[in-house]
């Protein structure tokens, strides 16, 4: 028996591949647990339609990403907070603050979650936050913490 599997199966295949198995492996474990589908014409056309498919969203977010990353392209965005005595910020400046800044500054709308900061920033001075914008394009901002007045 022919099955496509329609997820990655541990010493078996990955994901897409049209494999032979024993026919009572196919009907008994791999259909009703939602591993493979048969290998008929149909679903072969089908499954290759979903890869395309796949493929063109995949190259369209990547494009959007190089245009978002030639926008970010030596941006420095500058955030004012209270601060106290020695240069401490009464909070502390997250990944959120960045994210609305660079939306009032750019007008671009970042996730909060691409914005890869170890952890909060709570000093003043001027620190480099990696933005990734896809999982292969990243780019790196300034963002300088200011003392507001």
């Amino acid at each position: 028996m022919k099955v496509i599997l329609v997820t990655d199966v541990p010493k078996l295949g990955k994901r897409g591949q049209v494999i032979a198995v024993a026919d009572g492996y196919g009907r008994n474990y791999l259909l009703p647990k939602g591993l493979g589908i048969e290998a008929t014409p149909a679903n072969l056309r089908r499954f290759e339609g979903q890869k395309d498919a796949k493929k063109r969203r995949s190259e369209r977010e990547t494009s959007e990403a190089e245009t978002l990353a030639g926008r970010l392209d030596g941006f420095s965005l500058t955030v004012k907070a209270k601060a106290g005595e020695e240069g401490r910020l009464f909070g502390s400046v997250t990944n959120k603050d960045i994210a609305s800044g660079i939306k009032d500054i750019l007008g671009l709308d970042i996730d909060k979650r691409r914005i890869e900061i170890e952890e909060p920033l709570k000093a003043l001075g001027t620190y480099r936050v990696a933005v990734r914008l896809s999982q292969k394009i990243s780019r790196e901002i300034t963002v300088a913490v200011e003392a507001l007045e």
